[in-house]
């Protein structure tokens, strides 16, 4: 029975090419758009609001990858495990570990919108915020927490849509709430001259659109067997769904105390630069943002593997799986080098989408560009790796990967290399992170596909 289970998914069967074409495209492109909503409020509060505005976004961007985190903690862990199930035939075990993602979701989606809320203030400044930038920060961040438990349901949800094999379904989950955040971003901002507030409120009206379609396909559209027994959560689904979960959670969360240490650094350092404080939080905050374009395409290309993986794995058809990994390491590769061209050539015209600003600014935002960003070309590699050992049930190699840029090299050194070159550290520090923990990731991956 398993046998004719497997030989009758495509996941087993079809050819590898064709799979990644169809379950990554709709990953990478679910990725941009959520990125997107970040990327669009940048773009239009740095036109009508400023740099202040853009130094604000910076601050309040923890609580986003905060909210991602949780996110990928539940939905890639509950993804992986429900693709693995599959894969062995256990679909009633599968649906299971689904249904428990799913309301998990929810829970922490409730707790961490109220959490932001009651310790607003205490949070910011934790973030780095300056007097100038506290009252944009307040506004955005505030309203946006309303929008939270939509955006973890949203983002967590899909990874489960796809492990389900509606990867279409999931890339029109994400594209609705996106489209309607542009449009509404000028509304707000220009039309009705909200500033800052109106941005904040077309991002959360634009993921509680998403989210309700999200809720729609599990109640109408999924092919998985998912009752109301299966919603209420079993512990110890929720502790495989946390095993394979904790990789990709761990890189986030990660990424939230490195951008909490930089905020820091940069606001003190600056203050002793020709820049000041608030040139460098609002130039990293809007690298930042473009830098989610390149690693959105990575992760999406990652994320679109995982179903490929897992189930294949599971299935003991090694060779796909090594196969897989092979052409994903060759677009994220491909991918690297168009984005290391563009940040090297035309740091000045992509930081101009974002509003104007003195030439310091924009001399302080070309080099942090050229120096920060100088190992772009490799690092779509992490991700990949780490969500590669995750799909295969690796999960403690996943975690170490994750944490090898943002933990073990990135934030030692964006706290050393300052002590020596002043606000320059900063930027000095990326490319070395970024070329050990690539050539850590490499090492691991070329000794498991040996196995």
């Amino acid at each position: 029975m398993v046998e004719r289970n497997m030989e009758a998914n495509p996941l087993a069967t079809e050819r590898i090419g064709k799979l990644i074409a169809k379950f990554a495209v709709p990953a990478i492109i679910s990725m941009l758009v959520s990125s997107l909503y970040n990327i669009v409020d940048q773009i239009f509060i740095g036109q009508g609001v400023g740099m202040l505005g853009n130094a604000a976004t910076n601050i309040a961007f923890p609580v986003s990858i905060i909210c991602t985190a949780t996110a990928l903690l539940l939905g890639i862990g509950s993804a992986s495990n429900f693709n693995l199930s599959s894969g062995e035939g256990n679909h009633n075990q599968a649906a299971g570990i689904a249904g428990t993602g799913l309301a998990m979701l929810g829970i922490c989606g409730v707790a961490i919108a109220a959490a932001v809320m009651l310790f607003l203030n205490p949070l910011l400044q934790l973030f780095g915020v300056t007097p100038e930038v506290l009252p944009y920060a307040q506004d955005y961040t505030g309203i946006t927490a309303f929008g939270i438990p939509f955006l973890i349901l949203t983002t967590g949800g899909n990874h489960i849509i796809r492990a389900d094999r509606s990867p279409a379904y999931s890339m029109a989950c994400m594209l609705t709430g996106a489209i309607i955040n542009t449009i509404l971003d000028p509304l707000f901002i220009f039309g009705f001259h909200w500033g800052i507030q109106g941005a904040a409120a077309a991002t959360v009206i634009g993921q509680v659109i998403s989210g309700i379609i999200v809720i729609v396909y599990f109640m109408k559209f999924r092919k998985m067997e998912l009752s109301r027994e299966k919603l209420r959560p079993k512990g110890e689904y929720l502790k495989a769904v946390v095993s394979l979960g904790m990789a990709s959670c761990v890189n986030q969360i990660a990424m939230a105390a490195v951008q909490i240490v930089m905020n820091n650094t940069l606001r003190y350092y600056g203050a002793s630069s020709v820049y000041g404080t608030d040139i460098p939080l609002a130039c990293v905050g809007v690298i930042s943002k473009v830098n989610m374009v390149f690693m959105a395409i990575c992760i999406g290309i990652s994320q679109g593997c995982q179903p490929i993986w897992g189930y294949n794995y599971g299935a003991e058809k090694y060779e796909r799986v090594r196969d897989t990994y092979k052409k994903a390491f060759q677009i994220a590769f491909t991918v690297g080098i168009f984005f290391f061209i563009c940040f090297q050539l035309f740091p000045r015209q992509i930081v101009s989408i974002f509003g104007t600003g003195s030439e310091e600014y924009f001399r302080f935002a070309e080099q942090y560009f050229k120096i920060f960003m100088f190992m772009t070309f490799i690092n779509g590699v992490q991700p990949m790796c780490s969500g590669f050992f995750t799909s295969i049930g690796k999960a403690g190699l996943g975690i170490v990967v994750s944490l090898t840029r943002q933990v073990i090299f990135l934030l030692p050194l964006i706290v050393i290399f300052p002590l020596f070159m002043g606000i320059d550290g900063v930027m000095y520090a990326g490319p070395i992170a970024d070329a050990a923990a690539a050539t850590v990731a490499i090492g691991y991956a070329v000794r498991e596909l040996k196995k």
